[in-house]
């Protein structure tokens, strides 16, 4: 059974819920080490058609654990930390994001509250976004001195286009769900009640399709927004 996550199978949909609500879901090495099983799981599953990722708490996920770095004012010193945290972190992220964004089923997000750094970045790699209207989504990486990088940076920027991108990643923007969904990178705002009912209903939606053209065309959509990569 997984540690950090609930996860629940044996039908067309799966669903993953990110389960460690005191730490904000961050990612450690442990923990994606676990999500990406998880993945691997559902890739391997011919029965799953739509695999939907959610969180415990009132995080989604915080991304990358950096706490250590706070009241660290030297930038070098918070990189160091950042860096002796999280070794090998990066790696495993990168190819969790690139077996996210191949995956022949539909992925759905439901952002269920904070979706900062790396979480966003998750969210942002799967094929529709569902969030509860107290979610907010930042990055805070570069406010700490860190940078945001890798894969899940890449994602971002393809997702948000370089205006949009460079304002969340640099400036350090702070966006609630409704801004997002104004500016078309989120598909539904819905009550924090009605979060789960309505990605199962858009998973519903999703199993009525053919699922060899509806397969296919997420392939050629996302060869043009995330481009090929392997990890």
């Amino acid at each position: 059974m997984p540690e950090n996550f609930e996860f629940e199978s044996g039908g067309a949909i799966s669903t993953i819920t990110f389960n460690r609500p005191e730490r904000r879901n961050c990612m450690s090495r442990e923990v994606m080490l676990e999500f990406e099983q998880l993945i691997l799981r559902v890739r391997d599953d011919r029965a799953t058609r739509v695999l939907i990722v959610t969180g415990n708490g009132p995080a989604f996920s915080a991304g990358a654990d950096i706490s250590g770095t706070k009241g660290i004012e030297d930038p070098v010193a918070r990189q160091r930390i950042f860096a002796e945290r999280n070794r090998g972190l990066p790696r495993i992220i990168g190819r969790v994001f690139d077996t996210i964004l191949r995956l022949d089923c539909m992925t759905i997000g439901a952002v269920n509250g904070f979706a900062v750094g790396g979480g966003w970045a998750l969210a942002a790699a799967f094929d529709f976004i569902v969030a509860a209207e107290n979610a907010q989504f930042w990055v805070p990486e570069v406010e700490l001195g860190v940078p945001f990088a890798g894969l899940p940076a890449e994602v971002m920027a393809r997702r948000l286009g370089p205006w949009l991108a460079k304002e969340a990643m640099i400036v350090c923007r702070h966006y609630s769900a409704q801004e997002l969904f104004a500016l078309g990178m989120i598909n539904k705002v819905v009550r924090n009640d009605q979060l789960m009912p309505a990605a199962r209903e858009l998973a519903e939606r999703l199993l009525k399709l053919p699922a060899k053209s509806a397969t296919a065309t997420k392939h050629v959509i996302d060869g043009v927004f995330a481009g090929p990569r392997l990890y």
